[in-house]
């Protein structure tokens, strides 16, 4: 049994994209460390509502770290000091009772705030509109099952189409760079059959979206891959660059 912990939660608060923000401190005593971050945010809502005041703001959807939408600074870590970890599935045990814990919103040009905890992270879905797609017809599944793939293949592209586009890689860089998300996109698509139509094209689409967003250029400080919950390697970031070299190689 875990037992119970005593925390100081220090949130930003800032109520609309144009008012001022600031922190706030909140106390919550003697609760349980079975609980996660999220719950513990539940918890606080539950008191704040309860003492008319306006409760925090902040995303999730699936808490089983697969969503990718939960995702806030823990002082000053993307997703919280464990690795391979999503908030919601960061459990108070990780901290010491007493502890003070700060939460702040993913602080990027591309990621404008909306409220409190919550950014406005649509700049990802419109780099996946630009080119992180297969458009090409692959008929039914018997005809899918025709073409082979191997399975060293298979689980190359796996490893990248596992990313949840939590925007974690983006808020950790001192860039501001997507480089990490949009090499896992490329990669899970291009490495197996049905991408490869559309594959030079969707290079040079994405990688173009990105400066567009007012995402910035990768330079190699592996925050990215250190922060990331599903620990994608920034190796293939290199792997992206040479596929642009492929694109303009090819023609587009």
């Amino acid at each position: 049994m875990s037992g119970l912990i005593s925390l100081t939660l220090r949130i930003w608060r800032q109520r609309s994209p144009d008012s001022p923000g600031a922190y706030a401190n909140y106390r919550l005593e003697q609760v349980s460390a079975d609980l996660s971050l999220l719950e513990a945010l539940d918890l606080l809502t539950e008191q704040l509502i309860s003492a008319g005041e306006r409760p925090v703001g902040f995303e999730h959807d699936c808490r089983e770290g697969i969503c990718g939408s939960c995702g806030f600074l823990v002082n000053g870590q993307a997703h919280g000091p464990q690795e391979a970890t999503t908030v919601c599935q960061l459990y108070l045990r990780r901290f010491n009772n007493g502890d003070t814990l700060v939460l702040a919103p993913w602080q990027a040009k591309a990621f404008p705030p909306i409220q409190d905890l919550v950014v406005d992270r649509s700049a990802l879905d419109r780099l996946i509109e630009a080119g992180g797609f297969c458009s090409v017809n692959t008929g039914n599944a018997p005809d899918a099952n025709a073409i082979l793939v191997g399975r060293d293949q298979a689980a190359s592209a796996f490893e990248t189409a596992t990313c949840i586009g939590c925007g974690a890689c983006v808020a950790s860089c001192r860039n501001a760079s997507a480089s990490l998300f949009v090499a896992a996109k490329l990669a899970h698509l291009a490495q197996l059959p049905q991408g490869q139509p559309e594959r030079a094209a969707r290079a040079e689409a994405m990688q173009q979206q990105m400066g567009r967003e007012g995402f910035g250029s990768c330079s190699n400080q592996l925050e990215c891959e250190a922060v990331c919950p599903k620990q994608i390697s920034a190796d293939w970031i290199s792997w992206m660059h040479g596929e642009r070299r492929r694109a303009a190689g090819s023609g587009g």
